[in-house]
């Protein structure tokens, strides 16, 4: 049983020899067995403090969804009983209350006990309302105590090591509701947060439009106060997101049960953008809400992030050489890429040039394949790479299925197609 630990005891000495009788003239035999029969039935009876903790947090949870502070409050430990450290639940509480929330639960993965003091993991289910068909979870540490009353509370609720930061716990949660979208910030006013609905408004029908219909057809915008937050939110150093507008995070690969995805914005970098570059980024990370379903092992960065910028830059006007300044640099400079790029080129390295060739290729890869085939089959050939399930074999097999064509002829025309382009 979770908490609990058998433990064995072994005395010897001179004074018990075998045929001595046992306790009270049991002989030692009958009394050994009557002992191990006792030790089982104690080990065997369940804590009841895991049950407690369990109820304890389903009225957490009815107090959070109830917006019910004195409720929340009852939950919450009266004292510390860690030098330092105090329960910060009330304030986050707090902060919550703008989330719009249709369901908040806990289940304990693991409970260890000890006297009145007890940590366990927990893993948090919530879901947004109208966005979410599924919850998603959020791993938690929580420390607890047994109050002088006899209750157990909440003294501490963290992340765990499993676990990444939550919204909430940065500051008041701000939401601003579009037509198709819904923007949570923090540290922004509502009027700062619906110009990010307005952009997440026009890049859904822009995604739908060149994607199809087979998706959610709506997002969700969380806007952090700074880099270092987003950084939290996302459980990753803040340099490896240094110059990224804006992330999205999902399951790969997800069936439509799955959690809604969460597009990240980088408030530093998305900030020195124009209007037509931030508009590019949130259709771009709308695309990879669009495509989570197809997306999965099998498919290389190189298609999903150049389908994505595709996407983004589809029926804007804007020319290759405009889109694609530092490929064409490099072929400018006799540096024809040989290859399509692998997905390390796309890792967030301090050489953001290398970075900036590898999206190039790939849109202008995309691109080709719409020009020279046609949009439908573009997105046929996506569909049928995640189809694969795995990357050996997909994209070849895919090119020859949708495209009547091979990597070596493809990755010519490609080459020629970029020369051409950008040349």
């Amino acid at each position: 049983m979770a908490g609990r630990r058998r433990t064995t005891r072994s005395r010897s000495g001179s004074g018990v020899r075998r045929g001595l009788p046992g306790r009270a003239g049991v002989p030692c035999g009958l009394a050994l067995a009557l002992t191990l029969l006792a030790g089982c039935g104690a080990d065997a009876a369940p804590d009841a403090a895991r049950a407690d903790v369990l109820r304890m947090l389903d009225r957490r949870a009815t107090a959070v969804l109830e917006r019910d502070g004195a409720a929340y409050r009852a939950t919450e430990a009266r004292t510390s009983f860690v030098a330092g450290q105090l329960a910060t639940g009330e304030a986050e509480f707090a902060n919550l209350r703008g989330l719009p929330l249709s369901s908040w639960s806990y289940d304990l993965n693991s409970f260890d006990r000890s006297g009145d003091r007890a940590t366990a993991e927990a893993a948090l289910r919530y879901r947004i309302r109208g966005y979410d068909t599924a919850p998603v979870t959020a791993v938690r540490t929580l420390t607890l105590v047994r109050d002088d009353d006899g209750a157990w509370r909440v003294a501490a609720d963290e992340p765990s090591t499993k676990g990444t930061e939550q919204l909430w716990e940065q500051g008041r949660i701000v939401a601003v509701r579009g037509e198709r979208s819904l923007v949570l910030g923090v540290g922004r006013s509502a009027d700062a947060l619906r110009a990010y609905a307005a952009l997440a408004d026009r890049a859904v029908p822009a995604v739908t439009e060149a994607w199809g219909e087979d998706w959610a057809r709506r997002v969700v915008v969380v806007v952090p106060e700074s880099l270092e937050q987003m950084a939290g939110l996302l459980g990753a150093p803040a340099s490896g997101y240094r110059g990224i507008a804006a992330v999205t995070t999902g399951e790969a690969g997800g069936s439509a049960r799955a959690p809604a995805d969460r597009i990240v914005v980088n408030p530093d970098a998305y900030a020195v953008l124009g209007d037509f570059g931030k508009q590019v980024v949130l259709t771009h990370e709308t695309t990879h809400v669009a495509t989570r379903a197809h997306t999965n092992a099998a498919t290389p960065l190189w298609l999903s992030e150049g389908y994505a910028d595709w996407v983004g830059y589809r029926g804007t006007g804007r020319a290759a050489r405009e889109v694609a300044p530092e490929l064409r640099r490099a072929v400018a400079e006799g540096r024809l890429p040989a290859a399509l790029p692998a997905d390390a080129d796309f890792g967030f390295a301090d050489d953001s040039g290398e970075l900036a060739r590898a999206y190039e290729a790939g849109w202008l890869a995309c691109r080709l394949i719409a020009d020279r085939w046609g949009e439908v089959r573009l997105d046929e050939f996506y569909r049928a790479v995640g189809a694969h399930g795995e990357r050996e074999g997909a994209v070849e097999g895919a090119l020859e299925e949708v495209l009547g064509t091979t990597v070596e002829e493809f990755t010519g025309e490609w080459r020629e197609y970029v020369r051409g382009q950008l040349g």
